[in-house]
């Protein structure tokens, strides 16, 4: 099946390319960092400085320092989140670590900033849920990528030398380029669950933070689903959770609109092919999706399983499951702009 989006869009909000120098801060923006992760945050510095960036760590990233599960309180994690989205010397923020916060702090959100100085934010796991809101209300792009301390100073460590390289000029690419990068590489775990080709807008990032997100009032209103393609991974829990928040999307209308799903490689989600009589997450998607005749792309790196490709949320994607192809049709960054959802 081949399928095109061709309902209107609102333009993406695209942060300012960043060039050699700029200042790139790492931050706590939901979980605290615990100090035998030290050494993976500081190899992760190594890894923004060796693509040419300066860096520096945000206060609340202070070793052992934390709040319950939190690096903090939501309202101080919204004022130092501020602070960043402000500060003209900052150029881009990347999260230390993903947690169980940004719900806290969601109406905390300098939102005026965010569309004043656009600027690229980094991470997945509860930071999707930051690529969301701040997609739905600005239109900015979200910079689904990894995190700074277990991907950039962790998974990436023990990949081996040319894939290291590889994510690093991927990295570097998507945030000082205004050309789009084109084909992603492919893995040898992609697979094509559902034939067809299709474009559209990425839309996505943790399953269960996306069902969350759409009981906010920042949910993304169901239009700009039209057409989209829809990307997710989770983490935990049980398979049935994962048919059950596909179930969610199916009756809030979302799985009709979308014109294609890319799915990450499941992480530590039981029931998941074993014993013999449980599904694998194939089964379960291609189940929700019932005959909803979309192309769907598997085993897909984007999520927790080890080092993410990137996945800029807002921004257009060619897909082809068969031939196992997703491509960036658009650049992630470009000149400052001040064009929103509005426009």
């Amino acid at each position: 099946m081949t399928t095109t989006a061709t309902a209107p869009r609102p333009q993406p909000l695209r942060p300012r390319a960043l060039k050699p120098g700029d200042l790139v801060v790492i931050a706590s923006l939901s979980g605290p960092l615990h100090a035998e992760y030290e050494p993976d945050l500081d190899q992760a510095v190594v890894v923004l400085e060796r693509m040419g960036f300066r860096v520096r760590r945000a206060p609340l990233l202070e070793a052992g320092r934390h709040r319950w599960w939190s690096a903090a309180t939501p309202a101080e994690i919204a004022r130092e989140f501020n602070t960043l989205l402000r500060d003209p010397e900052v150029r881009a923020v990347i999260a230390h670590d993903g947690g169980q916060t940004a719900l806290g702090y969601l109406d905390l959100i300098d939102i005026e900033a965010v569309r004043a100085d656009p600027k690229p934010i980094l991470g997945h796991s509860d930071i999707s849920l930051l690529h969301l809101v701040l997609y739905a209300r600005t239109g900015l792009v979200g910079f689904h990528t990894d995190l700074a301390t277990p991907g950039l100073g962790g998974h990436w460590q023990s990949a081996p030398t040319a894939r290291r390289a590889e994510l690093e000029k991927l990295y570097s690419t998507l945030l000082t380029s205004t050309e789009p990068i084109g084909a992603l590489p492919a893995g040898p775990s992609w697979e094509c669950w559902r034939t067809g080709r299709t474009e559209g807008r990425l839309i996505g990032g943790v399953l269960n933070r996306i069902v969350l997100n759409q009981a906010t009032r920042y949910a993304l209103p169901l239009e700009r689903f039209d057409g989209a393609v829809l990307f997710w991974e989770e983490l935990g829990g049980h398979a049935s959770h994962v048919w059950s928040y596909l179930q969610v999307l199916r009756h809030a209308g979302i799985l009709d609109r979308i014109s294609g799903m890319v799915v990450g490689v499941p992480t530590a989600i039981e029931g998941l092919g074993a014993p013999e009589e449980s599904p694998n997450l194939r089964e379960i998607v291609l189940d929700a999706l019932g005959d909803r005749d979309i192309p769907v792309l598997g085993n897909v790196e984007i999520g927790h399983a080890g080092p993410n490709l990137p996945m800029p949320v807002g921004t257009r994607v060619a897909l082809d499951a068969q031939q196992r192809a997703l491509s960036l049709l658009e650049s992630a960054a470009g000149p400052l702009t001040v064009t929103g959802p509005g426009s």
